[in-house]
């Protein structure tokens, strides 16, 4: 595989090429004096100001500074990453790029990542052939006409469809079990969950593998180089989730790409401005009215790297969210990451549009060139929206109003990196509530010494009875082979009434007898004495959602066990939102300890759920008998075994209540039912 380019070569190809014609072949130079110039290809002019010396071999603008030798013209103007620029320079003077030596572990990891951007090449291709030829094509073209997209922005962008069925991908490209190996690792393939529904058996020769996106209009995700590394899913029809995202892989992390990014910078040779939306219609509906250089985040909230990612490449931000309270909150967010990027000459502008609209929407009614001027007129800037937005429901006319704002703005404002910005926007908060910035400086202090004492302050480890000599239920049966009876536990709700509550627990492992399909995968009998234990009644002190942040906190290890948490992030439980939040930063963090996260949550994501992540880590984890036998040992509770019960209990409960939901449309279609949906109601009823 390909190393780092040695450093001499690049400084002898400099040598060798000659910028001139370089340039020239580009645009059309003209001499002047000992140097050549030319109207600069980086931004509009009218009078030459773009200079070319042939003695220095380097570029240089005037107007608007641009400035670099061969390699770097080749990199702004034909829009290439650095070592294809040097590939195109060197093949111009038929010259070889040697490469340096990888070590073995290097090279196994990008034969790996070569491996995955074919793979998910591929599958774009196979996507958009599908669009044109498959027989639902029809339906999934019709839908696209109606949200207003063109042939030519749906190519432009890439857009297919998955069509309906389980394996229509995998029959495509799994030529071997390694390919949907490699399939399941690109995210493009599910390995099945035992057929049974969890007992351990699965059913002689069937396939391990079905196709994560099925009967969805499909959009490429590629990342700065134009390379395909992930897809996002829009369903037809009225399935779940609406919107499904690619889960994270070896190529892919959600939490540094952006959408159309690349698209972006393919259609401007300069990014005035980039304006962040919140979904992938919203990019391509607005390219579609001629507004190119719309983003979107995949999935999640608008993060630090989403926002250093950006600022790469323009100097300012527009983010456009909806007028609910969700779009509120997204904004917020998107604020408090991006205040740590606010160097001086960077700007930061605000769109919340009405209620009920979001830009895919309003662009079609009021038009491209409208919208511009919605965010020139009504964006607004970042200093503007911030005290506003911090001081509702504030009356700032009252001495307590006023310390109530300094002590919620200050310690955003300390995030503000050192410069000229930092110090207007402590001038502008002084105006505001009156105080010295010396008044200022000490409420930061003494927030960050609150904020410091409790992430320092020691997390007690859960407190567990400890029975050594408890036995299995049956002392007849194995502790191992024990499962304890009785249903698990309804999905609690929120508040104190669930304090002593008392269920059973199904153990997570499989049964003695699981039946291992595929050929050299471990027997019931060498997997003996390495199942998960019995488990034993004992209670929650937290419901089922809190526990799982709670555990999350004490083993943040744990994260990497979600492949996707869109299910999470779409609930409108907000405990399970937070989850969802913590699952995305300790994967892209996941060196963090509990302190580390707790002082990063502080900083980025406000007071309140910082507190209700420091209540949670310190609170007692489980009560009652909790101790599990393994090997004829006793210790004490697994992290993942109990993080698995809990996704489960949600799970079961999500299941109960859809089918409490059928029993009762069931129930009102009264003597309208037919045979069949009256035997459903009578399997119900027992029940």
């Amino acid at each position: 595989m390909a190393g780092k380019i040695p450093q001499y070569f690049i400084d002898d190809l400099l040598a060798r090429a000659d910028i001139v014609p370089v340039v020239d072949s580009r645009v059309k130079l003209r001499k002047t004096g000992k140097n050549y110039s030319a109207c600069c290809p980086f931004h509009d002019e009218k009078t030459p100001s773009f200079t070319v010396s042939p003695d220095k071999q380097f570029y240089y603008c005037f107007g608007c500074g641009a400035s670099g030798n061969a390699v770097g013209f080749l990199m702004e103007y034909d829009r290439l990453p650095f070592p294809e620029a040097v590939e195109k320079l060197a093949a111009s003077l038929s010259l070889e790029v040697p490469r340096e030596q990888l070590a073995p572990g290097q090279v196994k990891r990008q034969q790996e990542s070569q491996s995955l951007y074919q793979l998910t090449e591929q599958a774009a291709e196979y996507y958009r052939a599908q669009l044109k030829d498959h027989k639902v094509a029809a339906r999934a073209i019709t839908y696209l006409k109606n949200r207003g997209l063109s042939g030519a922005i749906a190519k432009e962008f890439g857009i297919g469809l998955a069509p309906p069925g389980w394996d229509n991908l995998l029959n495509q490209l799994a030529t071997s079990a390694e390919k949907a190996d490699q399939l399941e690792r690109a995210g493009l393939a599910i390995r099945r969950q035992d057929s049974d529904g969890g007992q351990g058996k699965q059913e002689p020769g069937r396939r391990h593998h079905y196709d994560r996106f099925r009967n969805r209009i499909m959009f490429p995700i590629r990342d700065q180089r134009g390379r395909t590394i992930a897809f996002g899913g829009r369903v037809l029809g009225d399935d779940k989730p609406k919107y499904l995202n690619s889960p994270e892989t070896p190529i892919f992390h959600k939490g540094r790409e952006l959408y159309g990014l690349w698209e972006a910078r393919q259609a401007n040779r300069e990014l005035k401005r980039l304006i962040v939306v919140e979904g992938y219609m919203d990019v391509v509906a607005l390219a579609q009215h001629d507004i190119r250089c719309a983003v979107a985040t995949l999935g999640t909230a608008c993060g630090e790297d989403h926002i250093q990612l950006a600022f790469r490449h323009t100097q300012e931000l527009v983010f456009c969210f909806d007028g609910d309270q969700a779009g509120r909150t997204a904004a917020r967010r998107a604020l408090e990451a991006a205040l740590p990027q606010m160097q001086d000459g960077r700007s930061l502008r605000f769109l919340l549009l009405p209620e009920g609209e979001d830009p895919d929407t309003l662009v079609r009614q009021i038009g491209g060139e409208r919208f511009d001027q919605l965010i020139d007129e009504q964006g607004r800037p970042l200093e503007d929206f911030m005290f506003d937005l911090l001081g509702e429901g504030i009356n700032v006319q009252t001495m307590d109003g006023r310390a109530r704002l300094s002590k919620a703005a200050a310690p955003l404002l300390d995030l503000l990196p050192a410069g000229v910005y930092r110090q207007l926007m402590f001038q502008q908060l002084a105006r505001r509530t009156g105080l010295e910035q010396d008044m200022l400086e000490e409420i930061i202090a003494a927030e960050k010494a609150r904020t410091a004492k409790l992430a320092q302050q020691p997390v007690q480890p859960p407190q567990l009875h400890k029975q050594p000599h408890e036995r299995s239920a049956r002392s007849d049966v194995p502790a191992e082979q024990h499962q304890p009876t009785g249903a698990p536990p309804p999905m609690p709700g929120a508040g104190d009434e669930y304090e002593g509550y008392e269920g059973s627990y199904q153990d997570f492992a499989p049964p003695a007898d699981y039946d291992y399909p595929d050929e050299g995968q471990p027997t019931a009998e060498s997997e003996r004495s390495h199942q998960a234990p019995t488990r034993r009644s004992g209670q929650y002190r937290l419901p089922a959602e809190r526990m799982l942040i709670a555990l999350l906190l004490h083993h943040p290890q744990l994260a990497q066990l979600i492949d996707d948490d869109t299910r999470f992030r779409n609930s409108a439980d907000a405990d399970l939102q937070l989850f969802a939040e913590l699952v995305e930063v300790l994967k892209t963090r996941p060196e963090y300890n509990l302190n580390q996260l707790l002082g990063h949550w502080r900083a980025h994501h406000g007071a309140d759920s910082f507190d209700t992540l420091a209540k949670l880590a310190n609170s007692q984890l489980v009560t009652g008998a909790r101790m599990l036998a393994i090997n004829g040992q006793y210790q004490e509770y697994d992290p993942q075994t109990e993080f698995c019960d809990c996704l489960r209990s949600l799970d079961q409960a999500t299941e109960k209540l859809r089918k409490r939901e059928l029993l009762n449309q069931l129930r009102s279609a009264g003597n309208q039912l037919g045979e069949e949906q009256l035997a459903l109601l009578a399997q119900f009823r027992r029940k």
